[in-house]
């Protein structure tokens, strides 16, 4: 497996090539997008680089967990060709980039509301990874279901050569999503996390049921309800959202629909999300 630090160290393309793009701290949510590359692909690419303009406070970003060798290690029994691992002055030579890529009204909602910015920087740092490895496929968690729709619309709107793949959540079995972010976590604290998953089941169940979308975000928002005043939850939003804009749905919205919530969690930021069909007989 190579270990690139710098574009000119990339491996040349041999045959179909995947990348998966981590900002590195792996855990076996991001093992499953490399699995499914390797299954897509006769080449493929992790690129594990802690992307300074998507984050919003400083502290976040030096708090954010570095573990190149112990990533490096997890990746090479997977079959990956080469990890892609430049520093921030071999992807933003002279500072940060003059010219950036807008996320438009995508960038300005859920997420984007509460980072501003942040899928600027986000579409900014993929756009440039997809140029330097130059991918037939790329793939990412369906947990960032708005990158994943900012990304696509990216894409789709400056004609990118490449497919977009999302690869299913990975949860651990009590319910609580991967994410690097959870090592921050107190043991209290990923107890009390676990609201965000029982409001996205209970408003699966709901949609399931064949309940509206004003009936699917009322029984996901009153799960979230029940924490107690002293709770560690500090709960942005749930919403449910149209997975090709990341806009909430009209009330009387038919068909797929991704219920998206989000949470501080002591000193936290934890998202999830999970997808729902609306309008279906039960």
């Amino acid at each position: 497996m190579i270990i690139a630090r710098t574009r000119g160290e990339l491996p040349a393309p041999a045959g179909r090539r995947a990348v998966v793009m981590t900002m590195g701290a792996l855990h076996e949510g991001h093992l499953a997008l490399v699995r499914r590359a390797r299954e897509l692909a006769d080449q493929v690419i992790v690129t594990i680089f802690v992307n300074p303009l998507q984050f919003n406070e400083a502290a976040d970003l030096e708090r954010y967990p570095r573990t190149l060798d112990a990533d490096c290690a997890l990746l090479e029994p997977l079959g990956v060709d080469a990890v892609f691992a430049p520093s921030v002055d071999e992807m933003y030579p002279g500072g940060n980039p003059t010219v950036t890529v807008s996320a438009g009204p995508i960038g300005d909602i859920l997420e984007g509301a509460h980072r501003p910015g942040h899928f600027d920087g986000v579409l900014t740092v993929v756009l440039k990874l997809l140029h330097l490895t130059a991918p037939d496929v790329a793939l990412f968690g369906a947990k960032d279901a708005q990158q994943v729709i900012a990304v696509r619309a990216m894409v789709r709107d400056l004609a990118v050569p490449v497919a977009i793949e999302a690869v299913d959540t990975v949860r651990d079995p009590d319910g609580l999503a991967l994410s690097s972010r959870n090592v921050h976590l107190s043991e209290r604290e990923r107890a009390e996390a676990l609201i965000l998953s029982r409001a996205l089941r209970a408003a699966d169940q709901a949609a399931r049921n064949g309940d509206a979308a004003p009936d699917v975000l009322a029984t996901g928002r009153a799960v979230l309800a029940q924490r107690p005043p002293a709770s560690a939850v500090r709960v942005d939003y749930l919403e449910v959202i149209d997975p090709r804009s990341a806009t909430t749905v009209a009330e009387d919205y038919r068909g797929e629909a991704v219920v998206a919530v989000a949470a501080r969690v002591g000193a936290t930021r934890l998202i999830d999300n999970v997808t729902v069909t609306i309008g279906e007989e039960p």
